[in-house]
């Protein structure tokens, strides 16, 4: 092993969380400081610490009271239709018959075409090889 290039290793290096627990554990560095630890984080301390990054809870909440809207609109224009089938139906069987109804359409599937693959090429020694035959 090569002398002079490995870093020194401190065996009583010092890792500092925020919330102020010290672990002593060696290291090529000597002090680390750290936002979390096992002492504090939510995983291992079962409490839940909530951290809204960039609005996403607010713009999650607009999206949803968009989505509410929308369907009060599609419940509302539901209710009409409603109304109108009510209407219909008091005026008897002639008016349903009066209305128009569409048959169903029938996709046909598109025929494919199949491509014949082009000839293979000789090569300069398969085409020697046949003129020595002949």
């Amino acid at each position: 092993m090569k002398k002079d290039i490995h870093p020194v290793y401190h065996k009583d290096a010092k890792i500092i969380c925020a919330c102020g627990q010290v672990f002593e554990v060696g290291s090529t560095v000597k002090e680390v400081k750290v936002e979390l630890c096992s002492n504090c984080h939510p995983f291992y301390t079962g409490k839940q610490r909530f951290v809204d990054t960039q609005g996403r809870v607010d713009r999650f909440k607009k999206m949803t009271e968009k989505v509410a809207e929308v369907k009060e609109v599609v419940s509302a224009h539901k209710s009409k239709t409603e109304k109108k089938a009510i209407k219909v139906a008091k005026k008897g069987a002639s008016a349903i018959s009066a209305t128009k109804t569409k048959a169903p359409v029938r996709i046909k599937p598109k025929k494919t075409k199949v491509k014949k693959s082009p000839p293979k090429k000789k090569t300069a020694s398969e085409g020697k090889k046949a003129k020595k035959k002949k």
